[in-house]
């Protein structure tokens, strides 16, 4: 029986090295350089001789020849089993943002360890998307329109008949010390109401409690307000009841910014159920006028962003500068919009973004416009040294 050495499970630590898979064309081997567990090798779809730990000699073992192994066999795990494959999941470099603490009211605590970073799966957020969210930007050490975040959230949650677990100084203070026990300065804050765990039943009747969940993203680098292209999208928009809540029923949203992405694009732009220009997948949509006015879509059939409410009033200081004529809110047809001088998306993950084609239409020059960058440059200056009224303080 064939030995490999390799150091045993662990729960919590990541045993080095582990047995590893070596793929060489059709064939593979395992090795003990890589760290990839068997377990994780038929996750692939990949085959390799059975192996299991031998306690006595403390070490991988080769299954000998005569014995019959399913390589279907679903093992039944320990608890310390299953947190010691979270975190070599984690290790593998699955994920692709760093996640830097975590709050839940389940648990009733902060975790910074990723793989605790977890929800029960009878969450009625998880099962029946019976939840809300929402964000809030990092920089420099403060959190950059909590409050005008926190606002909606409220108001989603009483849209979705989402008791609060606690009153909103507790939250607010919950969302600040997991931002701070994160160390993270440069990133983002997301944070969920939820009807609870409880059941898999339809009605959270039988959640015995709503639930908070608070994660930190750490994001060091900031988008580039480069210009891009948008489709219209065929994905049908929600109805104004679901599209003015920020819920986690985000299918519609996912599905069309992959549709602008299969497309060459961006994401794609809703209309309404009028035809007139609604949002993007997840930012709102701004435009200049050839009179120079920022015209903006209203906000009675989508979702009121708080980064493009923010945008509105610091461009105030544009029209005074005499760079804009005017800003206005309301209906924009989709001949309109493609006429505009500029086209921009505007929301918390992006800033300002320039549109420069929306469908096989340039917009203006074709090439990122003054307006949208200059807009970009006065909220970036704006989450950096604006008012205590958007900028609240971490104590790390």
């Amino acid at each position: 029986m064939a030995a490999l050495s390799a150091s045993p499970p662990t729960a919590g630590v990541s045993p080095s090295p582990r047995p590893s898979l070596v793929a060489h064309k059709n064939s593979v081997t395992w090795s003990a350089a890589a760290g990839f567990p068997p377990w994780r090798a038929r996750a692939a779809g990949v085959t390799a001789p059975p192996i299991y730990w031998d306690i006595s000699k403390k070490n991988w073992m080769e299954t000998p020849a005569e014995t019959i192994v399913t390589e279907n066999d679903v093992p039944l795990l320990s608890f310390a089993e299953v947190a010691e494959r979270l975190d070599e999941y984690h290790a593998s470099g699955a994920r692709n943002q760093n996640y830097m603490a975590m709050y839940s009211s389940i648990f009733g605590g902060i975790t910074t360890d990723p793989s605790a970073m977890v929800i029960p799966i009878d969450d009625h957020m998880v099962h029946r998307g019976h939840g809300v969210f929402d964000t809030a930007a990092i920089m420099d050490g403060h959190l950059y329109e909590l409050e005008q975040h926190l606002d909606r959230i409220l108001k989603s949650a009483s849209m979705a008949k989402i008791a609060l677990p606690f009153d909103r100084s507790t939250i607010r203070s919950i969302l600040i010390q997991t931002v701070s026990a994160s160390k993270c300065t440069q990133g983002s804050l997301r944070y969920w109401l939820s009807a609870g765990p409880g059941d898999f039943q339809l009605s959270s009747s039988g959640c015995a409690n709503s639930a908070l969940y608070a994660i930190v993203i750490q994001s060091p680098s900031l988008p580039a307000p480069a210009g891009c292209k948008v489709i219209t999208s065929s994905i049908p928009i929600k109805s104004p009841q679901f599209a003015v809540m920020k819920s986690v029923n985000y299918m519609p949203n996912a599905l069309t910014k992959v549709e602008g992405e299969e497309n060459g694009g961006f994401t794609g732009i809703w209309l309404d159920d009028e035809g007139f220009v609604a949002e993007g997948s997840n930012m709102n949509v701004g435009f200049v006028t050839r009179s120079r006015e920022l015209l903006m879509p209203r906000f009675d059939k989508i979702l009121s962003g708080c980064t493009a409410k923010r945008v509105l009033a610091l461009a105030e200081q544009l029209v005074a500068d005499g760079m804009l004529s005017g800003i206005t809110s309301r209906n924009v047809s989709v001949q309109e919009g493609k006429a505009a001088d500029e086209m921009m998306l505007i929301g918390s993950g992006i800033l300002v973004k320039p549109v420069v084609q929306w469908d096989d239409q340039m917009i203006g020059s074709g090439k990122e416009g003054p307006i949208a960058q200059t807009l970009f440059n006065l909220i970036l200056e704006d989450m950096r040294s604006g008012p205590p009224s958007v900028r609240i303080p971490v104590s790390y």
